[in-house]
């Protein structure tokens, strides 16, 4: 019953992720009633108010002119990462939708919470998690730690397999190319790491083929090959 996936290199709720956006709540299970969803600032709780609020402000005027009943859950820090009405309304959510900011502040903040837990049940059984940036990130095995060029990587999730998921891949500064060198030799046997450019969505479900949406590329590194898909094309993670 495991529900889409959705992992964005940016554009979190704006205009030109309308087309993925409308797919995922044309697809999140919600049939006779308005789809549910939640929009959580996590990954900004550490940038003050001012952050947090802008980002909450924007999902709800995004997906209110989508046609859902959209409601910002103040999840910032660990407390409000335990709070039980906060959890209860991520599990009844049809789309949970992490934007963007510090993926290892996000990571900490989720690991063990009330409202992770909630948020997997609620795909467990069928609703979308969407991840922009940092929401992606944390769905893969790990992290790497760009200041070291990736020779040390943080702890994540692992519920996509992908050894580590890089956003605003077409725009890296210098240091990119240095960086997947040194994460794809890291790499084990069959295994892979994703690069998704900016303003695009890889949307997908585990054990089955994902889809490019948005305006540019997703890449596919092995240890030995790297294969880039445009929007509209089909790839496998393997299982």
């Amino acid at each position: 019953m495991n529900g889409y996936i959705a992992l964005l290199g940016s554009g979190e709720y704006l205009p030109v992720m309308d087309e993925v956006d409308t797919f995922l709540l044309a697809n999140c299970g919600a049939e006779g009633r308005k789809p549910r969803v939640v929009c959580l600032p996590t990954a900004a709780g550490d940038e003050g108010p001012k952050s947090v609020n802008r980002w909450s402000e924007m999902g709800v005027e995004h997906f209110t002119r989508l046609g859902a009943d959209v409601r910002a859950v103040p999840v910032i820090d660990a407390k409000s990462a335990n709070d039980l009405d906060h959890a209860s309304a991520v599990e009844e959510a049809d789309l949970v939708y992490f934007s963007g900011g510090d993926p290892n502040y996000l990571y900490r903040t989720m690991n063990h919470s009330l409202v992770w837990q909630a948020a997997q049940k609620a795909w467990a059984r069928g609703a979308i998690y969407a991840g922009c940036s940092a929401g992606a990130m944390i769905l893969s095995r790990e992290m790497p730690d760009f200041r070291a060029l990736g020779i040390r990587s943080m702890a994540a999730f692992g519920i996509v397999p992908a050894a580590s998921i890089m956003p605003h891949f077409n725009v890296l500064p210098i240091f990119g190319k240095p960086l997947i060198a040194t994460l794809r030799r890291r790499l084990y046997d069959g295994e892979v790491m994703l690069g998704i450019d900016e303003d695009t969505a890889a949307v997908g479900k585990l054990n089955e083929d994902w889809t490019v949406m948005g305006k540019s590329k997703v890449h596919v590194f092995t240890k030995d090959d790297i294969k880039t898909y445009t929007a509209g094309e089909k790839f496998s993670l393997g299982k």
